[in-house]
């Protein structure tokens, strides 16, 4: 069997002696047993990270039975992995097969139990804990494909929108700046034609490497366009802002970009906006701000930052420049 987290079982037993016939079984049959003595101790066990994900337990146990533990497991919040319960019991009527399953048991096997069908009973848990990795596997996935960008790994436009949205709202509610960055490779379409189209793409990862290593954890940054990214800075003034895009920009065309035995240094150019949590700005104008300060940044000679500041509800002044 494959060495993965569906091949762990918690074997929940009272009795010395079934627990030493059972694990002795499981590790014949490729399985990694993990024992406990009772149903207090396994409910412990199996609210810890990755605990095994297959429990063999008995239904009268000390402490609490098979039934209660099993009540619990069903309990958990969502955010918890599936567990599978195979209950071993000496009771066998049909009200107790009901009751058990009733409380959340996936099977039940009653004792004395014949080694092979216990393993089979086993197998089946095991193939429903792997169908539900796949599952999750594949859950995860669509949710990465919906929310970030395939070539630079970064939040894709939906994404970053909500974000600078969220910190919008907080800025506001909690009188606080909120700071804003549009980025532009410079000449991409250049670099793009005397290259290639692959050399781009590997230049416009690694621009968005360089800008993700050096934010904190709470800024959000993202891909917009073909070749433009935007960085959210919550509690940041234009000031600082300023001074943080102008170093990341050194730090971007600091050192070439090489790939595909080809290199080029790569600049971009910067727009930067704040929004100062006082005055009322929305979303569209403070991007159109930014937008502003970027198109400043390339008029002025690309390769630098630029701000324009807010000075009516619809007008615009050219701000401090850095270079």
């Amino acid at each position: 069997m494959s060495d993965n987290i569906s091949n762990r079982v918690l074997l929940v037993e009272d009795s010395p002696i079934y627990e030493r016939i059972i694990t002795g079984h499981l590790r014949n049959w490729g399985f990694e047993a993990t024992t406990a003595q009772d149903g207090e101790e396994a409910w412990e066990l199996l609210q810890q990270p990755n605990s095994p994900r297959l429990v063999l337990m008995d239904w009268v146990m000390p402490k609490m039975d098979g039934v209660e533990l099993c009540r619990r497991l069903r309990k958990l919040p969502s955010a918890f992995p599936y567990t599978y319960t195979l209950l071993l019991t000496g009771k066998d009527s049909r009200a107790d097969l009901l009751k058990a399953m009733e409380a959340g048991v996936d099977d039940y096997l009653a004792k004395p139990f014949d080694d092979l069908e216990l393993k089979a009973r086993l197998l089946a848990g095991k193939r429903v804990i792997d169908l539900q990795n796949q599952l999750l596997a594949a859950r995860e996935s669509l949710r990465y494909a919906a929310s970030y960008d395939h070539l630079t790994g970064l939040m894709n436009r939906k994404e970053v929108m909500e974000a600078l949205a969220r910190e919008l709202a907080r800025s506001k509610r909690d009188k606080s700046p909120l700071a804003i960055a549009m980025i532009d490779i410079d000449h991409f379409k250049k670099v793009n034609d005397d290259l290639g189209h692959v050399f781009g793409d590997a230049a416009l990862k690694e621009v968005a490497r360089r800008f993700q290593a050096q934010l904190r954890v709470y800024d959000s940054i993202g891909r917009v366009g073909g070749e433009e990214l935007l960085v959210v800075f919550p509690g940041c003034d234009l000031t600082s802002a300023l001074i943080r895009m102008d170093q990341i920009r050194g730090l971007v065309c600091s050192k070439p970009v090489t790939a595909m035995g080809k290199s080029r240094v790569v600049s971009v150019s910067i727009g930067v906006a704040v929004a100062d949590g006082k005055e009322p700005l929305d979303i569209n104008d403070l991007l159109h701000q930014a937008d502003l300060g970027l198109y400043e940044a390339k008029r002025s000679g690309r390769n630098r930052v630029e701000s324009v500041e807010w000075v009516t509800e619809s007008k615009f002044a050219l701000a401090g420049v850095t270079q």
